[in-house]
């Protein structure tokens, strides 16, 4: 057993494709198109993965007023997310190329290196690395 998928409701398709595989360098694992459940609306099935995980993220433009309210608020202000990389000082080095939001300064903790981001929604992450 896995978790195969957790979706990530965005305000629109393209740029949050563009912040994970650029930003965080994920790899576009499906770009589909795909209809509603409720209505038959025309949608896109986007699915990113980080390198080598199993798990996705679906990205899901929201749909209606309902869903753009929790864009950026999945997690009610608290990180919701947690992304471990290896090389803590090229990731956090892309974040800032990407010109990521990021909230304060890196620090070194018991458990590794971390600090919190925000993504392409609004939602925080924290990044987590070795910690040396």
């Amino acid at each position: 057993m896995h978790l195969e998928l957790v979706t990530i409701v965005v305000e629109a398709y393209d740029p949050a494709i563009a912040f994970f595989v650029d930003a965080l360098g994920f790899e576009l694992v499906e770009d589909s198109p795909a209809s509603t459940s409720v209505g038959g609306r025309a949608k896109r099935w986007v699915v990113v993965r980080a390198p080598g995980a199993r798990t996705g993220i679906l990205i899901a433009q929201a749909d209606g007023e309902r869903q753009r309210q929790g864009v950026g608020e999945q997690a009610a202000g608290r990180v919701g997310f947690f992304l471990r990389v290896e090389d803590f000082d090229a990731a956090f080095a892309r974040l800032v190329e990407h010109a990521v939001v990021i909230e304060g300064s890196p620090r070194v903790e018991e458990y590794g290196k971390i600090v919190v981001f925000r993504d392409i929604a609004g939602n925080r992450w924290d990044l987590l690395g070795p910690a040396d």
